[in-house]
């Protein structure tokens, strides 16, 4: 039997059902649930509530700080973990110099403490516990040394004792953080007052947008061809989301996935417009692109649909720039070598494709001095967004269960 998959995002309405995929802008004046049967009752009332599936970024998604002893395996390998879970890093502390990290001012959703193979012992004392008496957080988990895990399980209350996420020989253990994680997200989605009336639509958990998209990379070759290596880059109201082929990572990651997701919480254009703005400004590049566009800085301030299109095609050179060589982060990746660049979400529906081809040729001749520029795919249906339901990958948290639910 066919589903309907609905994605709430924080511009539009998509559906699709049998193929189709229709497109509704949303209108922000009454709760979401309302918007959604009014423009959509005729989709809904073809299938049961078992039938309906629905996923939704509308609220940004959850943060996270991170603990941990060293840069190259505990912080990489809980940072991995946390963005494929689409949960965003608020910070990343290496425990040594935990003293002289600030405070951060917000409420974390979800504090890791990783570090050290299970033979590990002592890793964390009291200058741990006197740190973390100075923030405020609603979770927090232990991925650790299990030989230092008594101490933690003995001075920290409502810990969550996990299995280490790096094995004797250094290589990832995902499996149960990633689910934690995932299940924390899609709790956060529920407990949101407009989202959780989608539960009078659907009798299935709803799912983050991200990780529907994410399950549907490895078919992206039964509807394009060639495009491996390529980054998928989302650019919604919410949050930018990178997906990409691992092949392009530069990393001593040891994993069997074969793509994974950066999410980028302050790159949105609507719910987190003043965050781009500021990480705009603050670009040494941008100044120069702003001419390339004819355009001024004084029109980043602006608002309407023309700055849209602006803070759109900011969007696509800032993460771009964020992911390169040319600036240090958490992940590079290897842009050089991409054969295909795939555009979706909200930024198909803003922006031609010349003002998309514009703002990459100018990232590729500027900031890496090449020529030619990737194939440049423009998903302007969201098919991407389909394609793991249709070939039956994607898969429910519950608690401590998970159901299959096959199209």
């Amino acid at each position: 039997m066919s589903k309907l998959l609905i994605d709430v995002g924080s511009t539009y309405f998509k559906t699709s059902a049998n193929g189709v995929i229709n497109h509704y802008f949303r209108n922000f004046d009454i709760p979401i649930y309302s918007d959604l049967k009014a423009k959509c009752s005729d989709d809904l009332n073809k299938f049961s509530k078992e039938d309906i599936v629905i996923c939704s970024s509308a609220n940004g998604g959850l943060s996270t700080l991170i603990i941990g002893i060293s840069e190259s395996f505990s912080l990489k390998y809980a940072t991995n973990i946390a963005y494929n879970s689409g949960i965003n890093i608020i910070d990343t502390v290496l425990y040594r110099d935990i003293e002289n990290y600030a405070i951060p001012s917000e409420t974390i959703d979800i504090v890791i403490l990783v570090g050290g193979i299970n033979s590990v012992q002592n890793i964390y004392g009291q200058k741990l516990l006197d740190y973390l008496s100075k923030i405020n957080y609603d979770n927090i988990a232990y991925v650790g040394s299990s030989s230092s895990g008594k101490f933690i399980e003995d001075n920290i209350e409502n810990i969550n004792m996990m299995g280490n996420i790096i094995d004797n020989k250094l290589h990832m253990v995902e499996d149960e953080l990633k689910e934690y994680l995932t299940h924390l997200y899609n709790q956060d989605i529920m407990g949101k007052e407009d989202i959780k009336h989608l539960y009078e639509i659907t009798a299935n958990q709803i799912y983050s947008t991200p990780y529907i998209v994410n399950q549907s990379l490895p078919y992206i070759n039964t509807i394009l061809d060639n495009v491996d290596p390529f980054i998928v880059v989302d650019i919604g109201g919410a949050t930018t989301d990178i997906h990409y082929s691992k092949e392009l990572a530069d990393d001593n990651i040891v994993t069997t996935n074969e793509y994974d997701r950066l999410v980028f919480k302050k790159l949105g254009v609507y719910k987190s417009r003043e965050s781009l703005v500021f990480s705009a400004k603050n670009n040494e590049f941008v100044y120069e692109l702003l001419a390339y566009l004819n355009t001024t800085e004084n029109e980043l301030d602006r608002t309407g649909e023309g700055n849209v299109k602006l803070l759109m095609s900011l969007a696509i050179f800032l993460v771009l720039y964020k992911v390169s060589h040319h600036h240090k982060s958490y992940l590079n990746l290897k842009l050089a070598s991409m054969n295909s660049i795939v555009f979706t979400g909200g930024i198909t529906k803003v922006l031609e494709d010349q003002e998309i081809s514009d703002i990459v040729s100018f990232f590729y001749s500027k900031i890496l001095t090449m020529d030619t520029i990737p194939e440049i795919v423009i998903d302007r249906d969201y098919a991407i967004w389909t394609l793991g339901i249709k070939n039956n990958s994607i898969i429910i948290p519950q608690e401590k269960q998970t159901t299959f639910y096959k199209s």
